[in-house]
This record gives structure tokens, C-alpha cells and sequence, in this order.
């Protein structure tokens, strides 16, 4: 190669192929490329997405109840019981709190959904009167035409809601009972799938691994681990957060006397899997009662929120979770809206683990990508220094 040649290799190194933004468009114009074959042949994957749309659910399902009872049996494995026990110990102990959430709390859940739906036409218009009288104080004389006509719009809105619900029921009658056939038979086969994650759950990823080729298979048994990680911690810390969110609110409402109170704090509880979200979605039927009690009983209402958003926000989460996940908050409500926009409810709760599953997968391939192309290196000159000529040298 000659002075000229290595002159135009070295400004194409330097200009095009190390340059970090060519290299960025082209992934990302493979990545383009590659999506669009798939869709020209996504017929091909039809009978694997029908095969998944089965069996996902009790997979979820079982991978959740994984996360939470597999260090349990861990544990009791490190103090000599054989892991068969300590399983079939756990299921018996699930069963029976199951047994007994059917015998005590879920009657008494209905009850309290009955009682709210044969009471809500009288709390609507106590909700009415109450606003009627705070739109008729002398200070909202010079707006209180059009809060009168905001309020009656969102009537109308509620009740158009109520109204399209009822319809969507009926003409879906068909999809919700296919929906809880499929809920059934996850209920049936989710126990023998966890059964099996519990017992060999640790051999499947040295069993994926082994068949890679043999320099692959540590650094891709080190992801999966750290993935395993991320999903296990966020899991049960997310759980038993939303667990104690659950005692909190049953607690506080129970001592105000606030009506519904363990329907509200279990409601709360579930909705607390959205991050950020969860609660302040959770307080709005809780302010709804406590219009309808007075204005002490919202007061009250709205300090037992304080309480167990300060519980929450100073104590129990970054006990539980910490910062394990290092997602930023606007990461995270980028996720939940996306994740909820493309999958509904299951989204909105998978949202963030996936997340923090595929973080760790593309930067691991990043890193990888940085290592064997040496484009993210200083660049290496590529002409030789010229030598020093010996005639310079002679006297």
C-alpha cells in the first residue's frame, strides 16, 4: 500500500467507518431492514403466537409466584430440607391462604361491591348537592355559570362511559367468557408449571447456554443472570410494597370509618403494581366517599393519603426496592404509557421489568459490539512516522 492509498484508508477510518453516528445509522438501518422482511413473512409465525397467547398466561403467572416462593425454598434448602418438601410445603401453605381469601375476604368484597352499586345513584347526588352548594358561595359568582356547565359534561361523559360499558358487555359477552376459560385453564396448569420452575428452575439457563457455541456461553449466562436479577428484585419488591400499601389504606380507613374500606385498600393495593400512578389512581373512589361523608371525612381521607404516601415514599420503598433498577422516573412513565398502549393492563404491570430485562440484554450487546469493532476506540494512525534520513546524520 502506498503513502496515497494509506492517506485515503485513513480518512475513511477516521470520517466513516469510526465515526460513531455512521455506525448508529447503520444498526439502525439493518434493524429497519430486517423488520420489514419479517413483516413480509409474519404468516410464518402465526401458529408460534397462537401457541404463546395459550400457554402465556400460566407462564406469567407462574414466573410471579416464582420469583416470590423460590427464595423460600432456598432458603430451606441451605437448612437440609430436601427441595421437594420445602415445595410441596409451600403449595400446601398457598392453598390454605387461598382456602381461606375465598371463606372471608372475597365475601366480603362482594358485599361491599353490592352495597356501593345499590348505593351510588344516592352518593351521585349527594355528590351534586355538595358541589351545588360550593358553586352557589359568592366567590365563584363570576365563573359559576361555566363550572355548571363543566360539571354537567362530566355527568354526561360518566354516564355515556357507564352506558358504552354496558353495551361492550353485551355484544362481548362471547370474548368475556373465552376470557375466563383461559383464565380457568391457567388457574389449572400454572401450579405444575411452577412446580417444575421450583424444582429445575436453576438448570435451564446452563441448558439453553449449552447449546451456544463454547466462548458464548459464559458471557451469556452472565446476562441471563443479571437479567433474572433485575426482573426477581423488582417482582417481589414491587409485590410487597403493594402489599403494605394494601394494610395501610385498609387500616387508615378502617379508623376514620370510611365505608368499603377493605374493598378500597385491596383495590389500592393492585392498582400500586403501576408505579408512580398507583395510589393517586387508588384515592380517587376514597375522595368520591369522602364527598359524600362530609367534608371532615375528606379531610380525613386526604390525611390517611399523606400518611401512606410519606410511609411509602420515605420508608417502605426505598427499603424494599431501593434503586435496584436505576430507571429514571420519566423512563418509567414513558414505558408505562407505551407498554400500556400497546398491551392494555398486562403491559402497564410488565412494563418496567421487561424494561429492565432488555437494558441489561442491548447493553450487554452494546458492550460486546464496542469490544470486537474497535469503533469506539481512539482511532489508531495508521501512517508511519517517516525515519530520520542518515544522511542528515553523516558529517
Amino acid at each position: 500500500m502506498n503513502k496515497q492509498d494509506k492517506l485515503t484508508f485513513s480518512w475513511f477510518w477516521r470520517w466513516f467507518l469510526n465515526n460513531k453516528v455512521v455506525t448508529g445509522l447503520l444498526i439502525v438501518l439493518l434493524l429497519l431492514v430486517n423488520t420489514l422482511i419479517l413483516t413480509k413473512v409474519a404468516y410464518l409465525f402465526t401458529p408460534f403466537l397462537d401457541f404463546l397467547a395459550i400457554v402465556g398466561l400460566p407462564i406469567i403467572m407462574a414466573a410471579i409466584l416464582y420469583y416470590l416462593m423460590n427464595p423460600v425454598v432456598d432458603f430451606l434448602e441451605k437448612k437440609n430440607v430436601k427441595r421437594i418438601y420445602s415445595i410441596l410445603g409451600l403449595f400446601v401453605f398457598v392453598a390454605g391462604l387461598l382456602i381461606w381469601g375465598v371463606v372471608v375476604i372475597i365475601p366480603k368484597i362482594q358485599e361491599q361491591t353490592i352495597s356501593f352499586v345499590n348505593n351510588f345513584p344516592d352518593y351521585i347526588k349527594v355528590v351534586e348537592s355538595s358541589v351545588d352548594d360550593v358553586l352557589a358561595n359568592p366567590l365563584f359568582s363570576q365563573v359559576q355559570e361555566q363550572l355548571e356547565a363543566s360539571w354537567e359534561k362530566i355527568f354526561a361523559w360518566m354516564t355515556k362511559i357507564i352506558q358504552n360499558m354496558s353495551k361492550a358487555t353485551f355484544e362481548n359477552l362471547g370474548n368475556f367468557f373465552g376470557a375466563v376459560a383461559s383464565i380457568f385453564i391457567a388457574i389449572i396448569t400454572m401450579p405444575f408449571i411452577l412446580f417444575y420452575l421450583l424444582k429445575d428452575g436453576k438448570k435451564l439457563a446452563p441448558y439453553a447456554v449449552s447449546y451456544l457455541p463454547t466462548k458464548w456461553r459464559t458471557p451469556t449466562l452472565n446476562v441471563l443472570k443479571e437479567m433474572n436479577q433485575q426482573v426477581s428484585s423488582y417482582i417481589r419488591g414491587q409485590l410487597t410494597v403493594a402489599f403494605l400499601v394494601c394494610l395501610i389504606f385498609m387500616i387508615g380507613f378502617a379508623i376514620i370509618g370510611l365505608d368499603y374500606a377493605v374493598t378500597l385498600g385491596i383495590i389500592a393495593g393492585i392498582l400500586n403494581l403501576i408505579p408512580y400512578l398507583g395510589s393517586f389512581l387508588a384515592m380517587i373512589p376514597a375522595i368520591f366517599l369522602g364527598i359524600v361523608g362530609g367534608p371532615i371525612l375528606l379531610l380525613k381521607v386526604l390525611i390517611v393519603f399523606v400518611i401512606e404516601q410519606t410511609l411509602e415514599g420515605r420508608f417502605i420503598s426505598p427499603l424494599i426496592l431501593g434503586n435496584q433498577l436505576s430507571i429514571h422516573p420519566i423512563t418509567i412513565l414513558f414505558v408505562l404509557l407505551t407498554s400500556g398502549k400497546m398491551f392494555g393492563l398486562t403491559g402497564v404491570i410488565l412494563g418496567i421489568p421487561v424494561y429492565a430485562a432488555t437494558k441489561v440484554l442491548i447493553k450487554a450487546i452494546y458492550q460486546w459490539y464496542a469490544n470486537t469493532s474497535s469503533l469506539y476506540e481512539d482511532p489508531v494512525l495508521l501512517i508511519e512516522e517517516p525515519k530520520e534520513s542518515n544522511e542528515a546524520n553523516e558529517p
